[in-house]
């Protein structure tokens, strides 16, 4: 494809700006979590490593390297996976109370199906080797 390259390093940024937004709100602490805000619950950072990958995914995707490609397919596998885990994670009732998902768990889980199938599509030139006669 031929902007599969430049839609993969515009949906790792559109990412790394969804990390900042709201992905859920606990009523019954009035806790809003984010992906680097998670205070009073034991979430931790969650959009950490979905952040950091997407920072190494935009260095492989502007790389024009044939190893940088088949790098990228891992690594957005795997920022594929971390995301799933965060919308289970984030959206999972405990102890009878269930949060509110934002928009933005589900713009995570989009954007990162988004990053994958670029990495499956690269734009690349394909020789074959020819005898000459």
């Amino acid at each position: 494809m031929k902007y599969s390259q430049r839609i993969g390093m515009i949906a790792c940024l559109a990412l790394m700006g969804i990390c900042f937004l709201p992905w859920s709100f606990i009523a019954s602490r009035q806790l809003t979590i984010t992906g680097f805000s998670a205070a009073g619950t034991d979430f931790g950072k969650p959009g950490l490593f979905n952040f950091a990958s997407c920072i190494v995914l935009l260095i492989l995707f502007a790389l024009p390297a044939i190893w940088a490609k088949r790098t990228n397919v891992f690594i957005a596998a795997l920022n594929l996976a971390w995301a799933f885990r965060n919308y289970l994670l984030i959206s999972t009732c405990m102890m009878g109370e269930c949060p509110e998902k934002k928009p933005a768990l589900y713009l995570l889980i989009l954007f990162a199906v988004v990053i994958q199938l670029m990495t499956f599509l690269p734009k690349m030139e394909i020789r074959l080797n020819q005898k000459e006669d």
